[in-house]
Parts: C-alpha cells; structure tokens; sequence
C-alpha cells in the first residue's frame, strides 16, 4: 500500500460534482470529470474507474458531515431532461459551490489499481500490457 501526502487545503466544487460523488448517481453538469475530480480530491488518490465504489463508499460519511444538507438532496428518478432544470432549482436553493476538505489521513485506502482489480476479478481476467 503506497502513502500520499494529502493537501490540508480546501477547494470548491459545484454541487453537482459533490451530490454525484456523494450519492452515486450522475448529476455532475461535467459528467465522470466531476466525479473524479471530487473524489481525487477528497482521497489524495488518482483512481481508477473500478475504484470510485469504494472511494464513494470512504467518502460518503465525510462529505455529510462536511455538508449534512447533502441528505436532503434527493437525485434518484431523474432523467436527462429533467436534470437541468433539477439541477437550477438544487443550485438556487443551496448554492452552487461547496467547500470540501480532504478526507483525514486514514479515511482512504491507497490501493495499487491492478492489484485491486486483481482482488476483485481474478488475475487470470486482468491483461497487462507494458509499454
């Protein structure tokens, strides 16, 4: 397991990015992007897309505590378009910026990507390719 050095800054980021890291569903107006800048943020970890489960999973305590009003958000049952307009009325009601803080030093697991792959499908499954 490799150690980062995590930045004691803090960042904002648009609520859609925070709400589609916080609650699994994409809402973010940048699509994946937000979601893993959020979570590459909060972890101090560059994630692989089979790791944003578990990074979502580390995550998800922090940013209520962070930001309880994320429980009052509800994303589930949106579609493309009604997601602007969803969207506007979250960005009016709350705000369209959220200040986070990355998680503490031992909310994150830094994990070597292939290995975890490996852990999750077998290393007869994963291709490893040298450049």
């Amino acid at each position: 397991m490799s150690k980062a050095i995590l930045s004691p800054t803090k960042r904002a980021f648009h609520i859609s990015d925070v709400l589609s890291a916080y609650s699994g569903y994409l809402v973010s107006n940048r699509h994946m992007d937000g979601v893993y800048d959020t979570l590459n943020f909060l972890t101090g970890d560059n994630l692989y897309t089979h790791q944003l489960p578990r990074a979502m999973d580390e995550c998800h305590a922090w940013l209520e505590k962070c930001h309880p009003v994320l429980k009052e958000i509800d994303c589930s049952g949106l579609n493309p378009q009604a997601l602007p307009a969803w969207l506007d009325g979250v960005v009016a009601k709350y705000g369209e910026m959220l200040e986070l803080e990355p998680l503490p030093p031992d909310g994150h697991e830094f994990r070597h990507p292939v290995e975890e792959l490996e852990s999750m499908v077998g290393k007869g499954r994963v291709i490893k390719v040298t450049v």
